[in-house]
């Protein structure tokens, strides 16, 4: 693993990023980010040295960080970060390079940021087969980004205490990941993905408006769909929209578009070809 790159404040006399050594500690125990995980991260994966989605990941790095009152990321620092993170990495067929920034040790007023370069798990043998997934409850209404927005529903936060208790409870059922439901029945998200569904020549994703997070790699499955003529919407997502879709996918900027084979036990199903098709659109052109 690589020396983590901490990003400075341009106003600061120290150069604007440090090579830091891994072997020794950085962030304080003081740290809000470590006390109270107040604060933000991204994921982007590189491929043959190359990152070309790094803008549609820097722009939703600057929505969580206005969504947590954060200071404003400055996105030429975060570049230089992440190049020269991918530089100090030893070669690999995919890295991910995880951006952080945090609100600092409590009183100082002065943010706490770096980026880290690491080797990934390799997906692909769940790209193949798929996933077994249970639909579990998140606990809050659809509208809660509109009703309450100190929830901070649509942040990609570091507090992911409830995303991992979700995970473990899917283990617990037998299944490999969540599918999150509002409390009153309609389809969010996963806790590290987004989903997508295929209704014939429809391919549907749930909303941002139901507070969850603006999809990367969505993004650009929707490019690739659009090309081959189907029909793209993000509208309204209900539990039997689910259970009756032609084919399920969540789709992240690590794992790409995996295919949902289960839910709740049940068989779902499932596209190979076309899910092959898309994980080589995702690869080749969109490599995140």
């Amino acid at each position: 693993m690589n020396s983590p790159v901490l990003p400075r404040d341009d106003s600061s006399s120290r150069p604007a990023i440090e090579i830091a050594d891994p072997t020794t500690p950085h962030v304080s125990v003081l740290d809000l980010g470590v006390t109270r995980g107040d604060g933000i991260f991204e994921t982007i994966m590189v491929t043959r040295g190359d990152a070309p989605a790094i803008d549609a990941h820097l722009a939703r790095f600057a929505s969580s960080a206005a969504l947590l009152d954060l200071p404003e990321p400055d996105p030429a620092v975060w570049r230089e970060a992440v190049a020269l993170a991918m530089s100090s990495h030893p070669t690999v067929d995919v890295l991910a390079v995880k951006l952080v920034l945090t609100r600092g040790v409590e009183g100082t007023g002065v943010p706490t940021a770096w980026a880290l370069a690491m080797p990934t798990k390799d997906f692909s043998a769940d790209r193949e087969t798929g996933i077994r997934v249970v639909a579990l409850d998140r606990g809050y209404r659809h509208d809660v980004a509109q009703t309450s927005p100190w929830l901070l529903q649509g942040a990609k936060t570091l507090s992911y205490a409830i995303n991992s208790a979700a995970l473990r409870e899917a283990g617990r059922r037998g299944a490999d990941d969540v599918i999150f439901t509002s409390s009153d029945g309609f389809v969010l998200e996963a806790p590290t993905a987004s989903v997508l569904l295929r209704h014939g020549d429809r391919i549907l994703t749930p909303p941002t408006e139901h507070g969850i997070l603006h999809g990367t790699t969505q993004r650009r499955a929707f490019e690739f769909f659009a090309a081959r003529g189907y029909v793209t919407r993000a509208l309204p997502v209900t539990r039997i929209d689910l259970e009756r879709a032609d084919a399920v996918w969540l789709a992240s900027s690590i794992r790409q578009a995996v295919p949902v084979v289960e839910l709740d036990g049940r068989p779902l199903q499932h596209d190979l070809e076309l899910t092959r098709a898309l994980n080589a659109h995702l690869s080749l052109r969109d490599r995140d």
